[in-house]
C-alpha cells in the first residue's frame, strides 16, 4: 500500500468515528452492515445524517460536495423544492392506491414525447425495467437468447447477472469472451441464453448472431458503458449494433437507467443520433424516489394488452412517487438545466485536465451529460478488460485524499462515475477542482512509485 494512502485511511478514520459505531451496530442484523453490497467498504462506510440540494452531512458533521448523489439517482440534487412541493401534497391525498389515477397518463405522456417509445410501463426499479424489457424482446421475437457485453450491469435478475465482473481465466478471449454467472443461485440455464460480446467490438456481436442463427431476441447495452467508469462507444459502434439488429429481426434495448436522464433531454437517441427498439429508465426520473419505466413500439406493449406477456406490480405507479416523477421531468429535467449541468460538467473536466496535465498523472477524464470520471490509465479504455487493469490502490488513494477533503467524487468503488446535479453551482466544482488539485501531487508521486516496480493491486 502507498504511504499517501494509508496517511488519507488514517484521515479517514480520525474523520468518522460514529460511522464506525454505526457500521458496527449493523453488522450484528443486517448483512456486511449495509442494505446493498454496492454501499460496503472497508475500513467502513460513511453514515449520512441528512442532505440538501448538492451537499451531504455525515453522523460526524463532516460536509461533503455530492457527486455520489445516491449512484447517479439525483440528478436533481438532494430535496428539491418541486420535487418536494409535489410529494408533501400527494402525502395527505394517499400514498398507495393500487388503482389507475390521472398522473399515469400524464407521465406516460412526457416519457414517450422525450423517448423513441409509444407506450410504456411503470416500475420501480431499474431492474425490474430491463427484466421485463427482456421479457417481452423474448415474447415479441418468439427467441430466448440474448446479447449482454462484458461487464456491463443491467440489475439483479438472472438474465442481467452474468458476465458483470467476470475474472480470468473463466472469461476467455477477449474476442470470443466467455458466460460466466454474476455468482451462486444464478441457473445455469439463464446463464446458457446470455450471449457475451465485448463493447466496442463489432465482430464479437456479428459472431454470436452467426453461433446463433434464428435464436436472438435482443441486444441489450447501456449507451454509454458505465460499469467500468465511463467507457465511451466508439464512431459507428452503436449504429452497427441497430443495422445488425435490423439484418437479424432482433430488438436493441437501450439500457438508459442512467443516461435517460443525465445525458440530456432526449437521452443517448438524441445524443448518439440512434433510436432503439426499447427503453429503460428508473434511478434520475424519480427526483429522490423509486420510480422506473420501460417502453417500446406499440406492436411490442401491445403483447401486454393482448394478455400474451404479463406485467404487474403493487407499488406500480405509486402517486407519489409519480407526482416526484412528473416533478422532475417537467421542473428539473429541462433544457435550461441540463444547459447549466454541461456547463458544469465542462468546468469540471477541464480543470480536471488542467490539473493532470500540470502534475504529470497518466489519466483522463471522460464525460458526457451528467456524468463523468477521473480514468486511471494511460490511454482511452474501450471494454470491460482495459478497465481492469486499473490500479486500485492509486484509485483509493484518490478516492480518501477527495472524502477527507469535503468532496465525494463519486460512489465508493472504481467502476463509478460522478454526477453533476441540477443543484450544483460553480463554486461546488470550483471547490472540487480545489481538492484534486491538493492531492493530484501525491497521486502523481505513487504512480510514478509503481512504475519503478512498487507492487500495487489491481481490480478483480
Amino acid at each position: 500500500m502507498y504511504p499517501d494512502l494509508q496517511k488519507e485511511l488514517s484521515t479517514f478514520e480520525r474523520r468518522t468515528p460514529k460511522s464506525s459505531e454505526a457500521h458496527k451496530k449493523n453488522l450484528k442484523r443486517i448483512p456486511l452492515g449495509v442494505a446493498s453490497n454496492y454501499r460496503a467498504y472497508d475500513p467502513w462506510p460513511i453514515f449520512v445524517k441528512d442532505a440538501g440540494g448538492g451537499k451531504f452531512r455525515d453522523l460526524d458533521g463532516n460536509e461533503y460536495i455530492d457527486h455520489n448523489l445516491c449512484f447517479g439517482a439525483l440528478m436533481a440534487g438532494h430535496c428539491h423544492p418541486a420535487v418536494m412541493k409535489a410529494v408533501e401534497k400527494r402525502l395527505s391525498i394517499g400514498t398507495m392506491f393500487g388503482m389507475p389515477h390521472d398522473m399515469e397518463w400524464e407521465l406516460a405522456e412526457e416519457i414517450c414525447n422525450r423517448f423513441p417509445v409509444e407506450m410504456c410501463r411503470f416500475g420501480n426499479s431499474g431492474t425490474e425495467a430491463t427484466m421485463h424489457a427482456i421479457r417481452l424482446a423474448r415474447a415479441a421475437t418468439g427467441r430466448d437468447k440474448i446479447v449482454k457485453f462484458e461487464g456491463a450491469y443491467h440489475g439483479l435478475h438472472d438474465s442481467a447477472l452474468v458476465s458483470v465482473k467476470p475474472h480470468a481465466p473463466e472469461f476467455g478471449d477477449v474476442h470470443n469472451p466467455t458466460a460466466v454467472p454474476g455468482g451462486l443461485g444464478v441457473p445455469k440455464s439463464a446463464v446458457a441464453n446470455v450471449l457475451i460480446a465485448t463493447f466496442n467490438d463489432l465482430d464479437t456481436v456479428e459472431r454470436r448472431f452467426k453461433e446463433n442463427p434464428g435464436e436472438v431476441a435482443a441486444i441489450i447495452l447501456e449507451p454509454i458503458l458505465m460499469n467500468v467508469g465511463l467507457c465511451l462507444p466508439q464512431r459507428g459502434f452503436l449504429e452497427g449494433l441497430r443495422e445488425i439488429c435490423n439484418r437479424n429481426g432482433a430488438l436493441l434495448i437501450f439500457d438508459e437507467v442512467k443516461t435517460g436522464a443525465k445525458l440530456g433531454w432526449g437521452g443517448a437517441s438524441e445524443y448518439f443520433g440512434v433510436s432503439p427498439d426499447m427503453i429503460c429508465l428508473a434511478k434520475s426520473i424519480g427526483g429522490g424516489l423509486p420510480l422506473a419505466a420501460f417502453g417500446a413500439h406499440k406492436s411490442v406493449m401491445d403483447l401486454i394488452s393482448q394478455h400474451k406477456v404479463f406485467h404487474g406490480g403493487t407499488y406500480n405507479t405509486n402517486p407519489v412517487s409519480m407526482a416526484a416523477g412528473l416533478a422532475t421531468f417537467r421542473q428539473v429535467l429541462t433544457r435550461e438545466n441540463y444547459a447549466h449541468v454541461d456547463k458544469l460538467s465542462k468546468k469540471l473536466a477541464d480543470g480536471y485536465g488542467k490539473i493532470i496535465a500540470k502534475v504529470g498523472l497518466q489519466a483522463y477524464i471522460a464525460h458526457a451529460g451528467a456524468n463523468g470520471a477521473l480514468m486511471l490509465y494511460p490511454k482511452e479504455i474501450l471494454n470491460y478488460r482495459d478497465w481492469t487493469t486499473i490500479d486500485v490502490d492509486l484509485w483509493r488513494h484518490y478516492w480518501f485524499g477527495m472524502v477527507n477533503r469535503g468532496v465525494m467524487a463519486q460512489p465508493y468503488w472504481w467502476d463509478e462515475q460522478w454526477t453533476i446535479s441540477v443543484q450544483h453551482t460553480g463554486a461546488d466544482i470550483e471547490k472540487h477542482l480545489a481538492a484534486f488539485d491538493d492531492i493530484a501531487e501525491s497521486l502523481a508521486r505513487a504512480q510514478q512509485e509503481r512504475g519503478a516496480g512498487v507492487p500495487a493491486e489491481v481490480a478483480h
